[in-house]
């Protein structure tokens, strides 16, 4: 089991924030402060429940040598250590190094794969889910640039969520969703088969990532809008290209100062995955890659339109009830996909 130092650690650490909130005197970035908190309260509650059930098996036991109490002894004693594996299991889920993202906003970049036209609907479709599960979730997602198609499918679109917990929740998407179904441009009947490939970044913070300015080029284009969609076309859209990795971003808001904080907050952001990328590909060097990997060329998914049914490829679940799941009904396959990533990574940290 986990030591009690640790704990105690924590504890510790956990009072210390709250102390240092409550009192203005104390050194610090309250914001920082706070999301620390945030992230230990969990933690603190678990440990609570584990201890508060340590000690009423203890107490149930000394009953026993009690004449008067021990029937009621023998009878709680059954349920205390029943209960006992899942609070250990929780407390040590608690426990698992967390990633310093999960808290964060996500960048949400969708783009039709192979199959043309319909792949690009089904884009579309993917995005509408998300928007419902943000939705459902209180979270704000923001299209930051998009392109339509003239049958109304999706070239391209980036968003940005924010929320408790975005990252956290939708790192598992990233990916290739396949898609199973009779297209709108399908006369015949037949099923296609297509793709859309979907990529989360976690939100950068200017701590993270420093860009030279001889680095990168910036661009002012007349924009037509978000899609084609408007005849009026401005001078605002700005695109930025990051000279040392090719990395290249647009924005095509009205106010082309705007257009340069979001473009700037995209690069970036896509630079901090790069490196996280990188620092993840050498951890898994030398073991089988996880759920969550943030693999954008691995199929995760099938969506069979005839059938009802939705397919997780990496973790082997199904479920008949597509049209719940593309109204964004998706908390059902996170917590699966979340589980299945935290149990492995209890197994790896053994005994």
């Amino acid at each position: 089991m986990v030591p009690e130092e640790r704990l105690e650690q924590i504890l510790q650490r956990f009072q210390y924030l709250e102390a240092a909130m409550a009192d203005a005197a104390v050194g610090g970035d309250i914001a920082v402060l706070a999301r620390e908190y945030a992230e230990l309260k969990p933690v603190v509650e678990q440990i609570g429940a584990w201890r508060g059930l340590v000690a009423d098996l203890a107490e149930a036991e000394v009953m026993l040598e009690d004449p008067d109490m021990k029937e009621l002894a023998e009878e709680e004693l059954p349920v205390l250590r029943a209960r006992m594996p899942e609070a250990e299991h929780a407390l040590q889920v608690a426990l698992l190094p967390r990633d310093k993202a999960d808290g964060r906003p996500a960048m949400l970049e969708i783009r039709p794969g192979t199959g043309g036209d319909e792949a690009a609907l089904f884009a579309g479709d993917l995005l509408r889910m998300y928007q419902r599960f943000a939705e459902a979730q209180g979270w704000k997602l923001e299209i930051i640039e998009e392109q339509a198609t003239e049958l109304g499918g999706i070239k391209e679109v980036v968003a940005r969520v924010a929320g408790d917990n975005v990252f956290a929740r939708l790192k598992y998407e990233s990916g290739v969703h396949r898609v199973q179904r009779v297209p709108t441009t399908e006369s015949g009947g037949r099923i296609h088969t297509s793709a859309a490939t979907v990529a989360v970044l976690p939100e950068a913070e200017d701590v993270d990532i420093k860009i030279d300015a001889n680095d990168i080029r910036i661009d002012t284009m007349r924009s037509s809008g978000a899609g084609g969609q408007h005849v009026n076309t401005t001078d605002s859209a700005v695109r930025i290209t990051h000279l040392p990795s090719g990395i290249v971003v647009t924005s095509s808001e009205k106010s082309q100062h705007r257009n340069r904080e979001i473009a700037m907050q995209v690069l970036k952001t896509r630079l901090f995955d790069l490196e996280r990328q990188k620092a993840a590909d050498e951890r898994a060097s030398d073991r089988a890659s996880q759920v969550g990997s943030g693999d954008r060329s691995e199929r995760i998914r099938t969506y069979n339109f005839p059938q009802g049914r939705m397919t997780d490829h990496r973790i082997n679940l199904t479920l008949y009830k597509l049209d719940q799941v593309m109204q964004g009904d998706l908390n059902e396959i996170i917590d699966a996909l979340t589980a299945d990533d935290q149990a492995r990574k209890l197994a790896e940290l053994g005994p």
